[in-house]
């Protein structure tokens, strides 16, 4: 007998000033065409859980953007492959404005399966929450045309293994980003500190660099014989600019920041086309954030997302796509709390934090 469909669920919301709290016996959304009831098995924290908070509070609104979980409901009008108990990780916009009912720090959730990954039976389900936002992440700013636009991608992988840079390679978008790369024919190479070297290398780098040495773009335009073209800046502060910039080619290159970076600190450089994105923005939808985040609806970059999570599915059933790993925060949802403050201070290093709820 299957268990009744819940009504309440408990969630970490934004309180006053955007500070987290943990709220319960909140109304489920109810399902509507093309959209399916999860419940939520693990949680991974993102630096957006924290800094959305800090920088665009909206008292209320659930926090949160990757999940993994178990489908319990799927509306009748959903067209979808899939079913009612299926394992599946997925994303969702935390923090949001315009659907502040949205976010993945809950126990239940309602979402589209669009963009959903059914977990093979190898991937556990804390390991599979972490996918979701770096697969977005890394799918706009490798392959968006807009963006770095590489001409090649695991779908048809590039004949010759020219250089990409990826600052911060032993995030979790870094790691991700670098497996993509080896898959689609590229030479990804990497910063990070050297504590990390080993991960980084492992997900595929070709050649790793510790960001703290004074003449390290030296070291990387010298290694890339001044080819280099493209950089994906997954740090996206002052010293990390200037790294890539100083790392591109002298006839320029393109280069794409995960935080809005001011134009002064981009403009030295004419010859490097550069870009900022959002992760959320895989589901070609608005922002409806001010300023220099302010990103409008763009329904190809969903389609951009369709496209490649069909190779990812691929990807995770052949064991070719491997989760970052994960640091567990214990507590359930009361643990991202904590973790949300390990986060903001800088006290996590190559791991996922992952929080699980149902086990």
């Amino acid at each position: 007998m299957s268990s009744p469909i819940p009504t309440t669920r408990s969630a970490i919301i934004q309180g006053p000033a955007g500070k987290p709290s943990l709220a319960h016996n909140l109304p489920i959304p109810p399902l509507t065409p093309g959209t399916v009831l999860i419940k939520v098995t693990a949680v991974a924290l993102n630096p957006s859980d924290y800094k959305m908070p800090t920088f665009f509070p909206t008292p209320g609104s659930i926090i949160g953007y990757d999940f993994s979980g178990t489908i319990l409901s799927i509306h009748p009008d959903t067209p979808t492959p899939f079913l009612p108990g299926d394992l599946v990780s997925g994303g969702v916009r935390g923090s949001s404005p315009l659907s502040p009912t949205t976010g993945a720090f809950t126990t239940y959730l309602v979402t589209t399966p669009t963009l959903l990954l059914r977990l093979p039976r190898n991937l556990p389900p804390p390991s599979a929450a972490t996918l979701p936002t770096a697969l977005a992440t890394s799918t706009l700013s490798l392959f968006d045309p807009t963006l770095l636009s590489l001409p090649y991608s695991p779908i048809s992988p590039s004949p010759s293994p020219t250089p990409v840079l990826v600052y911060g390679g032993s995030t979790a978008t870094g790691t991700i980003a670098i497996q993509l790369l080896k898959l689609s024919g590229f030479s990804p190479i990497a910063t990070c500190s050297p504590s990390n070297f080993p991960l980084v290398r492992e997900a595929g780098a070709d050649a790793v660099f510790d960001y703290t040495l004074p003449d390290v773009a030296t070291k990387i335009k010298s290694y890339t014989n001044n080819r280099l073209k493209h950089a994906l800046d997954c740090i996206s502060d002052s010293q990390s600019v200037a790294i890539c910039y100083d790392s591109l080619s002298r006839t320029g290159g393109r280069y794409v920041s995960l935080e809005y970076v001011p134009d002064e600190l981009l403009s030295r450089r004419k010859a490097v086309k550069a870009g900022f994105m959002l992760a959320f923005q895989i589901a070609g939808e608005a922002s409806g954030l001010p300023g220099g985040y302010d990103k409008p609806a763009d329904p190809g970059k969903l389609e951009l997302g369709v496209r490649f999570w069909g190779v990812y599915q691929k990807l995770l059933d052949e064991g070719k796509l491997k989760p970052h790993p994960v640091q567990r925060l214990e507590g359930g949802l009361e643990g991202v709390i904590k973790g949300l403050e390990l986060l903001r201070s800088g006290g996590v290093s190559g791991k996922k934090l992952v929080a699980v709820l149902d086990e």
